[in-house]
């Protein structure tokens, strides 16, 4: 677990931070020469070496980050990509969550539990810059890829299939009370969080 303060900048990775990513490649230093000269470009990474990957659509994805920041443990790094939040996960949770997920009857629960995808050995995602480029003038909205959690340390707290088990189902139970209230009003606060990575247990 970290203990360390967040950085400066909450949503870019320390450098400590990008070799933790880049020992998941083949080649770390092949990656951190590639951050070195195009730090604003996205990178795919492997997963079941350093990290598995947690995917959840969005606005689902982060219930679960208010869920195990708010009531639970903190969480590891965490991105956005393309309308997915990627939870970064200890090792293993890609191949035992689906059967969490089952002894739950997660797949019963409708609207309210949406797929999780859980990415292991085998797989690769997206991580988001190092460090993002520079809105355009005149551009609108945000950008793809970008980190909420940027790790911070070469060796990241990574939350387990059974704390991502826990924060799943109550960010399902708080949408599922949710549904029952209608609004003609857009909800607020859905834009950047900081998540205080000193408080992780």
């Amino acid at each position: 677990m970290s203990s360390r303060m967040p950085s400066t900048d909450p949503f870019r990775p320390t450098s400590e931070g990008a070799a933790w990513l880049a020992s998941a490649g083949t080649y770390p230093r092949s990656a951190a020469a590639h951050w070195a000269e195009r730090p604003a470009t996205p990178v795919v990474l492997p997963c079941g070496i350093v990290f598995d990957v947690v995917s959840a659509p969005a606005i689902f994805g982060r219930r679960m980050l208010d869920r195990l920041w708010g009531e639970g443990p903190g969480s590891g790094p965490v991105a956005e990509h393309r309308g997915r939040m990627l939870l970064f996960t200890a090792t293993g949770t890609a191949r035992r969550l689906p059967a969490l997920l089952d002894w739950e009857e997660w797949g019963g629960r409708a609207s309210a539990a949406p797929p999780l995808l859980c990415h292991g050995p085998g797989d690769a995602v997206t991580v988001p810059p190092i460090s993002p480029a520079a809105p355009s003038p005149g551009t609108l909205g945000r950008p793809e890829s970008r980190w909420l959690v940027a790790p911070d340390t070469r060796h990241p707290w990574l939350p387990g299939p059974d704390v991502v088990l826990w924060a799943a189902v109550r960010a399902a139970r708080t949408t599922a009370s949710a549904a029952v209230r209608i609004s003609i009003f857009p909800p607020t606060g859905q834009d950047a969080k900081v998540y205080d990575v000193s408080r992780r247990r």
